[in-house]
């Protein structure tokens, strides 16, 4: 696509496009109606042409036009893109011209025309962005084809604002409008006055997100104390968080970065379950994760999977915290306990541990009411990953038995449990279990029989009043090469749990048989790389 750029100044907008060349656009021609216009000289320094077609003292605007049209005539251009250009166009040139954009400094429809900046701030608004619109008859009111927002801060000034717009809003929505229409993803109507841009409206991954977040409180620092942080929250998020969490315990310190970090993995964790659950998390790994007929005891077992590893860890449970559950959570040191709501008593003894803090996170909900939130998030430099949440829970009826023996009852309740216990452990990650709480677990492994080792390591030295002799094993993903099922049989392992998909699968599955396990495929990895 060929694009005509106009400015009367320096046209920031327009070298960015041509330097980005969005969609593979490229600046044919800019033009400008001051001989001085700085723009000029960039745009030599580019390789772009340029023209100067100046009004006359006594011109009438659309002989102007005219004249500009003319000039633009001599290249081929499919876009024209204005960027200050300091004229109100008429008929004569929107009506012979490709559609023209223009940017303009406020979120359209609000503050239109001159000064707009000026009068943001006067207004006392908290946001303000651009808008990227097809120029019409009606100044600053043509058809949207995409906004971009910023905050306006508290002591900002027209410059401080102007520079800001422009770099954080400008210099993204021009270029990404010019790209939908340099990929044909654009369709104007004229005569609807409106526009639409493929996968922009519909789908649950749009081609174009806004998002919004308020800062809600600065951290004392990041991962580490060298790190500045902050806490920004989603104020549409309907699902229970640890971010509109309810500290209930006045006077304890406030949660650092790791701290929400973790505690958010321990919230999501015990999600999964509608039996009483308890979780203790470390580094958003699960040190220990438990089901049973009460919560004190889901936190017992929890815990004794590796009491060592979750001292200064997150507990997360997913009822109702008692004064029997917070007393055997009082017991040894731990940095947050969350949960959906605390009896007084509870309360009274978690508030006498002066550096635990207490988030109250409200009703989880139940089945799938417990999630709102159907996306997750990582920012990445230059960027952000969005994906699904990993909701998949497979029932005994969706396992595949591939080895001669099938599960007992026991071993599908096992296996099943501690699938959806995997889906939260760092990957390479396996996981024994024992009934319904877990007996080892080796997390974040570049080898997957590395992984089983750690596990069954864990399990020795680690548990108490467990062992991994005739638990059942959840791998994340396939096993590559049968070692990880022998280390797995001197571990005592009885069922395995998992994906399938390797092309060594039948020796997986011959050693399985030769030590009498029992393997199921799930079809499905569950890989948690961050």
């Amino acid at each position: 696509m060929q694009v005509a750029g106009m400015a009367s100044n320096r046209g920031r907008n327009l070298l960015a496009i041509a330097d980005r060349a969005p969609g593979g656009a490229e600046l044919a021609v800019v033009l400008t109606n001051d001989a001085d216009a700085p723009v000029l000289e960039a745009a030599a320094e580019r390789g772009i042409p340029t023209e100067v077609v100046q009004r006359d003292e006594d011109e009438e605007r659309e002989a102007h036009e005219a004249r500009v049209v003319e000039a633009l005539s001599a290249y081929d251009v499919d876009l024209v893109c204005l960027d200050g250009y300091m004229r109100v166009l008429t008929d004569e040139f929107i009506d012979t011209t490709p559609t023209t954009l223009n940017v303009h400094p406020s979120l359209l429809p609000s503050f239109k025309g001159r000064n707009a900046h000026e009068r943001v701030l006067d207004a006392g608004v908290k946001q303000t962005g651009c808008t990227v619109h097809v120029v019409t008859e009606d100044v600053d009111g043509g058809p949207i084809v995409t906004q971009e927002a910023v905050p306006v801060y508290e002591g900002d000034d027209e410059a401080s604002l102007k520079e800001r717009v422009l770099h954080e809003a400008e210099f993204r929505a021009y270029p990404r409008a010019v790209a939908a229409f340099a990929e044909g993803r654009v369709e104007v109507d004229e005569a609807a006055e409106t526009v639409r841009v493929d996968g922009d409206e519909g789908g649950d991954l749009p081609a174009r997100r806004t998002t919004s977040e308020d800062r809600v409180r600065e951290l004392r620092y990041g991962e580490n104390p060298h790190q500045d942080a902050a806490l920004y929250a989603d104020t549409t998020a309907t699902e229970a968080n640890v971010v509109d969490a309810e500290q209930l315990n006045e006077g304890a310190k406030a949660l650092s970065y790791n701290n929400y970090n973790d505690a958010d993995a321990a919230l999501n964790l015990v999600k999964e379950f509608d039996d009483p659950a308890a979780a203790v998390i470390k580094h958003t790994n699960p040190a220990g994760c438990a089901t049973a007929a009460t919560l004190a005891d889901a936190y017992a077992d929890a815990l004794s999977t590796d009491a060592k590893s979750a001292f200064g860890g997150i507990v997360a449970l997913n009822r109702e915290c008692d004064a029997e559950t917070a007393e055997r959570v009082a017991d040894s040191f731990k940095e947050v306990v969350v949960a959906p709501g605390y009896t007084d008593d509870a309360l009274a003894t978690l508030s006498e541990k002066s550096n635990l803090r207490v988030l109250d996170v409200g009703e989880l909900g139940e089945g799938d009411d417990r999630y709102g939130e159907r996306f997750t998030e990582k920012p990445v430099v230059g960027g952000r990953l969005v994906q699904e949440r990993d909701f998949q829970s497979p029932t005994r009826a969706d396992l595949e038995v591939v080895t001669e023996r099938s599960p007992t009852d026991e071993e599908y309740e096992s296996l099943l449990f501690a699938w959806r216990v995997m889906k939260h452990v760092k990957s390479n990650g396996i996981l024994f279990a024992t009934g319904t709480e877990t007996v080892g677990v080796g997390m974040g492994q570049v080898s997957r029989v590395d992984a089983v080792t750690l596990a069954a390591m864990k399990a020795e030295k680690d548990a108490e009043g467990k062992s991994a002799d005739g638990a059942v094993m959840a791998s994340d993903a396939f096993f590559p090469f049968p070692d990880g099922i022998e280390e797995a049989a001197d571990a005592g392992i009885r069922a395995v749990i998992q994906p399938g998909g390797s092309v060594n699968d039948d020796d997986v599955i011959a050693a399985a048989d030769d030590h009498d396990m029992a393997m199921v495929f799930t079809g499905d990895r569950s890989f948690r790389h961050s």
